[in-house]
């Protein structure tokens, strides 16, 4: 046992865009407030990622009061606001991997945008409170219901796991690339995947199952050029069923507010 605190807290409100460091979250029903419930579709509905189109990482997303601001980093466009209130009345079908469901697009001239930055088709989406995606439910625990993120609400990576990828590097990594909800300090590499359940304040964490990783771990945030690291150096150490995992995925009961510098309490180890 030893003293766990967070270290650091995202969200990414645009999936598989520029992330936003908080100093507090809120958790809400399908993860931290703002998380992934807006997402970029093709023509036909289906999501669009770093694993495919690597330049989507140019596009930082901030977060204002009243709505989000969307700048391309090489400054090739005017910022785009998205306003919270914004009306989204076309209702359309959307697909994450397995997951078929109902989103609502923002307007066509938000679109329009987004497709001269990426240059080609994008459709951005809202997921409205009306839309009930659930967890996977071999993982699930209580129907739990997620955003337009891969499959859970949260994702927890201890530092100490990142420091030691990073010794066995040429060139060290952020953590940014590897899209982290919680980043905590204290223990060891990799002891959360020890953890059963653990709380922050108010709210209780189930870790549901390890983190698959993908290409997407090897685009460069700043840049959004693709290389083999560090996906090829995790794969000589941490590959399990032919997989290669880092972090876990994590679902929760409760809601609250989390920050940097709040303890976690482990409550149940995994036998």
């Amino acid at each position: 046992m030893g003293t766990y605190k967070i270290s650091s807290l995202y969200i990414y409100p645009i999936k598989s865009l520029g992330g936003i460091s908080l100093k507090e979250a809120t958790v809400q029903e399908r993860g931290l407030q703002y998380d992934r419930r807006w997402m970029l579709v093709d023509e036909k509905g289906g999501f669009l990622s770093q694993r495919k189109f690597a330049q989507m990482a140019l596009l930082q997303v901030h977060l204002q009061h009243d709505g989000l601001l969307v700048a391309h980093k090489h400054n090739v466009l005017r910022p785009l606001f998205i306003p919270f209130d914004a009306p989204q009345e076309k209702e359309i079908t959307v697909t994450v991997w397995d997951d078929t469901f109902t989103a609502k697009e923002v307007d066509g001239i938000t679109s329009e945008w987004f497709t001269k930055a990426l240059g080609m088709p994008a459709r951005l989406v809202y997921m409205p409170e009306s839309s009930r995606r659930h967890v996977d439910p071999d993982y699930a625990f209580a129907e739990e219901v997620v955003s337009f993120a891969d499959a859970y609400p949260f994702l927890l990576i201890g530092q100490e796991a990142l420091n030691n990828l990073n010794a066995k590097l040429d060139a060290p990594v952020p953590m940014n690339r590897f899209r982290p909800n919680i980043v905590f300090t204290g223990g060891q590499p990799h002891e959360e995947d020890t953890w059963e359940t653990f709380t922050i304040g108010e709210v209780q964490f189930r870790a549901a199952k390890p983190c698959a990783r993908c290409v997407l771990t090897t685009v460069d945030q700043q840049t959004g050029i693709k290389g083999a690291e560090p996906l090829k150096t995790l794969a000589t150490y941490r590959t399990q069923n032919n997989k290669v995992l880092f972090g876990q995925n994590l679902v929760h009961t409760g809601k609250g507010t989390i920050a940097i510098g709040d303890e976690i309490t482990v409550a149940a180890w995994k036998k």
